[in-house]
């Protein structure tokens, strides 16, 4: 089987110097990646920045901005059975990007306008006909609903719930949410062990 991976974070640049971004740090896409080529996949990483170097064995395509990552993913998907998407993107980027660094001005603050990122994962449901989608929801209020939600909303075929807590780290608690409305708590388990869990 040919799974592809979303991994890690994107980055949105506001001027030359600065973006926005978050606190992933692409371990997780990195352990799924190699944990299904151990299982005799077949895997294609899409990742965002990171440190680090990818699990050997994987073929890999970098990428920065959600947008670039939308577009690697869709161009690429025809040709993939299996998709996960484990990334943590950006949802929004600024308004406007300057092409010169914004100064600072002496007592003032300053006002970012944000739109919305293309929803990669979206996306995906409404292309991947019976192959398999399985996305992550990372939330810290209403956790198990807003996974249901993000699952149907999505068109996820399973939907694998964590928190903050498992940013950076080798291991972590998750909880599988089902379409048929099953749900399934592994517990802690290391990063690894997750992709054995998914069913692909």
């Amino acid at each position: 089987m040919k799974i592809l991976i979303t991994g890690g974070p994107t980055r949105e640049p506001i001027d030359p110097v600065r973006y926005i971004t978050n606190r992933s740090t692409g371990v997780l896409g990195f352990a799924l990646a190699e944990a299904a080529r151990i299982a005799g996949h077949d895997v294609l990483l899409v990742q965002g920045p990171v440190a680090g170097q990818p699990p050997i064995g994987i073929d890999v395509v970098s990428v920065e901005t959600t947008g670039e990552m939308h577009d690697a993913v869709l161009e690429r998907l025809p040709a993939v059975d299996a998709i996960i998407c484990a990334a943590a993107v950006c949802d929004y980027r600024p308004a406007t990007f300057s092409e010169h660094k914004i100064k600072r001005k002496k007592g003032e603050g300053m006002t970012l306008e944000l739109v919305a990122n293309p929803d990669i994962a979206a996306a995906v449901g409404e292309r991947r006909g019976e192959r398999p989608l399985i996305v992550f929801a990372l939330e810290t209020d209403d956790a198990l609903a807003n996974a249901r939600t993000k699952l149907e909303r999505k068109n996820a075929t399973l939907c694998v719930l964590n928190s903050p807590a498992a940013i950076g780290a080798e291991s972590a608690e998750f909880t599988l949410v089902y379409r048929d409305g099953a749900v399934e708590e592994l517990g802690e388990i290391d990063k690894h062990e997750l992709f054995g869990k998914l069913n692909l």
